[in-house]
């Protein structure tokens, strides 16, 4: 059975910080899309940040405007986890933020993937 667990989110003060990380077992996503979602209440998923294999062991990062600049994705094959480390946090941050593997159809920004975790909560307050 694959799973994705997510965890490190909290509590924090704006301009705080935190570093997520998304754990896969159940196959391996080595050169696949990996990609982090968040979702606020009375909004929308909102894409964060992707990493989009590029060959051997290389991989392309692509952010959302919102969080470019304060947001680095990075992952780590050999353990098959993601991270995301998330700086200078602002109250708009606040949401439920989920991992997401494999795409399956679309562009990592919108696209469908195959495999989500449940997501860990991060709450900004000001």
């Amino acid at each position: 059975q694959v799973q994705l667990v997510e965890s490190g989110g909290g509590l924090v003060q704006a301009g705080g910080s935190l570093i997520l990380s998304c754990a896969a077992s159940g196959r391996t996503f080595s050169s696949k899309s990996m990609a982090w979602f968040r979702h606020a209440p009375g909004k929308e998923r909102e894409f964060v940040a992707a990493t989009r294999w590029s060959g051997g062991s290389s991989y392309y990062a692509d952010y959302a405007d919102s969080v470019k600049g304060r947001f680095t994705i990075w992952r780590d094959d050999a353990k098959n986890t993601q991270y995301l480390r998330m700086h200078r946090l602002e109250p708009e941050d606040t949401a439920v933020y989920r991992c997401a593997a494999d795409l399956v159809h679309g562009t990592v920004y919108t696209g469908d993937y195959a495999y989500w975790g449940q997501g860990t909560q991060v709450t900004v307050s000001s």
